[in-house]
């Protein structure tokens, strides 16, 4: 699909995304100036000569700062000739507060959501952190809000490295995504299952594994999220103790705050996976083909 109508503005911390999505739908990128100041205001200048339709693309992971720029473009762009504007991004901030648990408490993801949708005529994310809330047109009332999954990616980069795996996720909310890789990898049937996490803080956490024997499988925890690593690090101590041939981990959006990958190397987890939905040096699958894909639907929507 090729288009002189469109145009992939990125920022520099996304500039791999978007050369790896530009080549794939053959619409060409450009690069918007971002400079901070020393008290971290931020200045951006964008293109000057914009087309008709105009892709942001940047994963909203350290949110607070990435996010208030991107409103900032958004909002010059709509400004200016822009007549379709859409975001890309991978991975989605604020989405996990979908209710109030406590009085006073902001529903932020209300909050974003709507922003997103004053701002954008399309949002494209990447396997939303969505919980109450199951679809993301309810978080994010846009004119076309899409929740694209990377599980067909994962289940292709998985299938052949393992003669007999076995995917877990660390707890239920991660059902939906091992059942859904499991399920995509045609060349064999493939086990999967869901350990129980009780939490008892942001780092505190027990876990309690199926009744399963764990011994001499080849592993593969697979989450939608990694920030802090206490869950996948706590289920990886607890499969070691059943003698299994190999543990690994696969996941979506690699945030890996502070010493996060340092302590899942140190335990002796064999491979670490991410797409590249954020980058990190885990990255190992691109997710442009499925990004470009569900970009390419909108934009053929909007022409007809």
């Amino acid at each position: 699909m090729t288009t002189t109508h469109s145009l992939i503005l990125c920022y520099p911390d996304s500039l791999h995304q978007a050369q790896h999505l530009s080549e794939y739908c053959e619409i060409p990128y450009a690069v918007i100036k971002l400079h901070h100041f020393p008290d971290r205001e931020s200045q951006l200048t964008l293109p000057v000569t914009l087309p008709e339709h105009v892709i942001l693309m940047r994963s909203l992971d350290n949110a607070n700062q990435k996010l208030l720029e991107v409103l900032m473009s958004a909002r010059s762009l709509n400004a200016q000739s822009v007549k379709q504007l859409t975001l890309i991004a991978p991975y989605l901030c604020y989405m996990r507060q979908d209710t109030a648990f406590h009085p006073g408490e902001v529903i932020s993801q209300q909050v974003i959501g709507g922003l997103l949708a004053e701002h954008f005529h399309t949002v494209i994310t990447v396997d939303a952190h969505l919980h109450r809330v199951k679809t993301l047109p309810e978080a994010i009332p846009a004119k076309t809000a899409l929740n694209v999954s990377a599980t067909q990616p994962i289940a292709d980069f998985l299938q052949f490295r393992f003669k007999n795996p076995l995917l877990i996720g660390p707890d239920s909310e991660s059902l939906q995504w091992v059942q859904a890789i499991a399920s995509a990898m045609p060349s064999q049937t493939v086990e999967f299952c869901v350990a129980r996490k009780v939490r008892h803080g942001d780092c505190d956490v027990d876990i309690q594994l199926p009744s399963i024997d764990f011994s001499k499988r080849d592993i593969i925890l697979v989450d939608d999220v990694i920030s802090t690593g206490h869950t996948l690090e706590k289920t990886a101590l607890s499969l070691f103790a059943h003698d299994p041939n190999s543990v690994s981990v696969m996941i979506t959006h690699a945030l890996f705050v502070g010493d996060a990958l340092q302590r899942l190397n140190n335990i002796g987890i064999q491979q670490i996976w991410s797409t590249d939905s954020i980058s990190h040096s885990t990255n190992a699958l691109r997710l442009a083909s499925v990004l470009g894909d569900s970009l390419s639907e909108c934009i053929n929507l909007v022409h007809t």
